[in-house]
């Protein structure tokens, strides 16, 4: 069974820095597009960042010039470096990734890690 496995949340004051990992566990044939969203406390999810198989990137207005989405085919890993972190950062953190698996295609989501910005 293919699963999406998130790592490197945590607890931090504002102005630091975090990188996110995520990755699948299972067998897969490849990944398209991977991206994370994240969603704070009383609101929807949002996205935060996508890069497509080729490292075309997108961002959420609130997060560019801080953010920076990679990724490493490889591995079949996708990072995300937060500089310069905010209280309004604050969210769970949810891996996305368009996978290809015996099952076909399918889109997939992490279980979410906690990041919290203090003040």
């Amino acid at each position: 069974q293919v699963r999406l496995v998130e790592s490197g949340g945590g607890l931090l004051q504002a102005g630091g820095s975090l990188r996110l990992s995520c990755a699948p566990s299972g067998t897969i044939f490849s990944i398209n597009n991977m991206g994370w969203y994240r969603q704070a406390p009383g609101k929807q999810r949002e996205l935060v960042a996508t890069i497509t198989r080729l490292g075309i990137t997108n961002y959420a207005d609130s997060v560019k010039g801080r953010f920076t989405i990679s990724r490493d085919n490889a591995k079949n890993t996708v990072y995300l470096q937060m500089n310069g972190l905010k209280p309004e950062d604050t969210a769970v953190y949810y891996c996305n990734a368009e996978i290809r698996s015996w099952r076909g295609n399918e889109n997939y989501w992490g279980q979410g890690t906690q990041v919290t910005v203090s003040s």
